[in-house]
């Protein structure tokens, strides 16, 4: 059977579960499927619901925010109120040096859409995604 045939679910390495969960529910909004053990700490996994399912796991590891690439993209429908709600939670849009940002910091994607980044409180980059 080929992979394309399964759901993938993505991982991200933070450096503090806590300071995690506050983030990604807190400010991000998504909701906890689970928890369950990393490393040392019995509690240091999260799973966290996206979509239709199970998208995010997030876990305590000495490798938190080693990758400077974009690890996740979240395709929505409405990216202004997106991006409002995220900024009014207290979470930063990225701008990046040589590429147009309008005023709320969201960038026209080569071949039509537009797209914002942001990152967690370890470096990890995440997106968010429109056609329109």
């Amino acid at each position: 059977m080929p992979l394309s045939d399964f759901d993938l679910r993505t991982s991200i390495a933070v450096s503090d579960i806590y300071r995690a969960i506050d983030f990604y529910e807190g400010k991000l909004g998504l909701e906890p499927l689970g928890s369950g053990p990393s490393a040392d700490i019995p509690d240091g996994t999260r799973v966290y619901k996206s979509g239709d399912g199970p998208a995010l796991n997030v876990y305590q590891s000495a490798s938190a925010g080693q990758s400077s690439a974009t690890l996740a993209i979240w395709y929505v429908a409405d990216i202004d109120q997106i991006v409002d709600e995220l900024t009014a939670a207290g979470v930063e849009i990225m701008r990046y040096d040589g590429l147009e940002h309008d005023a709320r910091g969201i960038t026209p994607r080569a071949g039509g859409g537009r797209i914002a980044w942001f990152r967690d409180p370890d470096g990890n980059t995440f997106a968010i995604e429109a056609e329109d």
